[in-house]
């Protein structure tokens, strides 16, 4: 894996200066003061270049290009690389050649600006190594994690409800009706009892041909037998020829104007 990665370059500094520093005697850090920095040991072209997840920063020369140093970056901030106390334009790196020695040497730049940048190539590498660690965590804990059968198991059946075809039990979904004007009708409840046709009413003929039978003074000598008598009457005018009632306005005037006391005499009309 480390044969297939490349070597990108992160920040290029044409001019760069090196210092032997002396050995640091207490943990209250390097001071760009103690240096000697009208005299530096040697000046040349710094590169900042990542392979992988490990930076590194190469000192080479300006014409040429050969390597004169590098230091190899696991971490930063870290012991590779250090800022001093009184500036913001010197560091102190820690250098490696093949055979596994190291030193610890000095580093500013004339520009603050390129200092700044040299600063910030190195943290925006370490935040994105940082990145790609927890992603790659995140993905070893879901394979490690049991994976969820999401399948249908063998005879396993589902339900959908869809819309308006939900069915009660036992029964079957209804069709809606559609009417002629767009607007959907619902059928008639089952067991409906059927309305029964109004009775039409009486033609005008009929009216004409009723005729109301005028109304009877009841004497008080009459007894209820003679009532009783009386109701059985209608068989017997049924009977008669159709003759006798052709005038029937004349009876009804002799009704109205017989007296009270007089015992009523003998007609087409039924007494009541």
């Amino acid at each position: 894996a480390a044969e297939l990665e490349y070597e990108s370059v992160l920040c290029v500094k044409p001019d760069v200066n090196v210092y032997r520093i002396p050995p640091r005697t207490s943990n209250r850090g390097y001071r760009a003061s103690d240096w000697k920095l009208d005299h530096p040991d040697w000046t040349g072209r710094l590169r900042v270049t990542s392979k992988g997840k490990t930076a590194y920063i190469k000192l080479e020369d300006k014409v040429s290009g050969e390597l004169f140093a590098q230091a190899p970056i696991d971490q930063y901030p870290g012991i590779a690389v250090e800022t001093v106390t009184d500036s913001s334009r010197y560091f102190v790196i820690r250098i490696q050649d093949g055979t596994g020695r190291s030193a610890f040497i000095g580093i500013g730049f004339t520009d603050r600006g390129d200092a700044f940048d040299f600063n910030v190539s190195l943290q925006d590498h370490f935040k994105w190594v940082k990145q790609e660690t927890e992603i790659s965590k995140e993905s070893q804990e879901a394979d490690a994690r049991p994976k969820l059968d999401l399948g249908f198991k063998e005879g396993q059946t589902i339900k959908l409800n869809i819309g308006n075809m939900t069915t009660k039990k036992g029964g079957v979904a209804k069709p809606r009706v559609s009417g002629s004007g767009g607007l959907s009708l619902l059928p008639p409840p089952p067991g409906g009892k059927i309305a029964i046709p109004p009775i039409p009413p009486p033609s005008s003929t009929a009216i004409a041909n009723h005729v109301t039978p005028p109304p009877v003074l009841k004497s008080s000598n009459m007894s209820s037998a003679d009532i009783l008598l009386d109701l059985d009457a209608p068989a017997s005018a049924s009977k008669a020829p159709a003759s006798a009632t052709t005038d029937l306005w004349g009876d009804f005037s002799t009704a109205s104007s017989a007296v009270p006391n007089q015992a009523p005499q003998q007609s087409n009309w039924v007494q009541f």
